[in-house]
């Protein structure tokens, strides 16, 4: 494939139960876009989003199930070409 790579993203709640969620997302990314608007933070990558249980884990402090993930995504632009108990990954699938 030439060119650039499509744009994911996924558009989390702005909430204090969050915030460590979206740290961990931006730890594993470090080339995401991140936008905050009212209410709601975007968060951009050209190719993919990964979100490791792990690194979610030691941000928050606590144990996380990658089904809690359901309850922080208000919209997602990708697909979740993965989805397990320890990553979920966001991108196009061609």
């Amino acid at each position: 494939m030439t060119g650039t790579l499509r744009q994911v993203g996924i558009d989390i709640q702005d909430a204090e139960e969050n915030r460590g969620l979206i740290d961990a997302i931006r730890a594993d990314n470090p080339e995401l876009t991140i936008r905050h608007l009212p209410g709601l933070v975007k968060l951009q990558a050209a190719g993919q989003i990964v979100i490791n249980r792990e690194t979610v884990e030691n941000a928050l402090g606590r144990e996380w199930d990658t089904g809690e993930f359901q309850l922080a995504i208000v919209s997602y632009a990708g697909n979740f070409s993965e989805w397990d108990d320890d990553q979920i990954i966001v991108k196009w699938e061609h």
